[in-house]
């Protein structure tokens, strides 16, 4: 019977298939981490208190890129080129979630309307990891070899959710109300068609990788389309709904550690 545990524990036991999702992983979390400083490094004078929180967003992402490198170390695994089809971050710049490179490489300040929608942006992105995270969290939170990688991670996650709700209420209720909505529903509609297709992109390599046959490989891009026809529908709502988090403060001192995985 396929799940998402059965899936996962499949890419696990296999060098090559881990590799992959490692790989993937950790230049994803990495990317996010260099847009995440500099966006910290160029917050405009009067959102200036914003700019530690932002930084400890980016120190997090750059951490969890360590951690998805360290878990290749440990099993003797060098990193490979990630595929451009299944690049989640470099694909959701090109289509405009998130700010430009361009505009993140200079040194000209941001706009406040840029730290609103990289909020809005983020809002919408976090959700999708945390609760990627979390499904990883209830099936390995007690592996041998992953389990306090997906346990610290997930808890990142969780803060960087909670984070971005706090800071758009904060920007909703100061007058940008209307202009938050009209992006966190633009981003999701983008974000759930990015991730369909890195979701298809990544499972072909897999079950190339690992030998799938026609008909597991035809069931699970099934269940993929799946989920996106819901989240066409209705899905797409979870991920632009604003309301007070119990964690306030998620992002406030510095970054934990990376642990060690020797």
């Amino acid at each position: 019977m396929l799940s998402a545990k059965s899936l996962f524990e499949e890419i696990l036991d296999n060098d090559e298939s881990y590799r992959l999702f490692c790989s993937i992983a950790a230049s994803g979390e990495s990317q996010g981490g260099w847009e995440n400083a500099r966006i910290a490094a160029l917050v405009p004078a009067d959102e200036r208190a914003l700019a530690p929180k932002i930084a400890r967003h980016g120190a997090d992402e750059d951490k969890h890129g360590r951690i998805f490198n360290a878990l290749m170390k440990k099993r003797g695994l060098e990193p490979v080129e990630v595929p451009s089809d299944t690049d989640y971050t470099m694909l959701l710049e090109r289509h405009g979630i998130g700010l430009a490179h361009d505009k993140l490489k200079g040194d000209q300040p941001l706009a406040t309307q840029d730290i609103v929608t990289y909020l809005a942006h983020s809002r919408v992105t976090e959700q999708r990891a945390s609760e990627q995270m979390d499904l990883l969290r209830r099936h390995f939170a007690d592996h041998p070899d992953i389990g306090r990688a997906v346990r610290m991670i997930a808890a990142d996650e969780d803060n960087h959710l909670a984070y971005c709700h706090e800071e758009l209420l904060r920007f909703a209720y100061a007058g940008h109300g209307r202009a938050i909505q009209r992006t966190l529903r633009e981003c999701a509609l983008a974000e759930i068609r990015i991730y369909r297709d890195v979701s298809l992109a990544v499972m072909a390599r897999m079950g190339r990788v690992l030998g799938w046959s026609r008909a597991k490989a035809a069931v699970l891009a099934a269940g993929i389309h799946a989920v996106y026809a819901y989240e066409r529908a209705a899905g797409w709502r979870r991920m632009v709904t604003l309301k007070p988090s119990e964690r306030r403060g998620a992002l406030d001192g510095p970054a934990t550690t990376a642990p060690e995985f020797a």
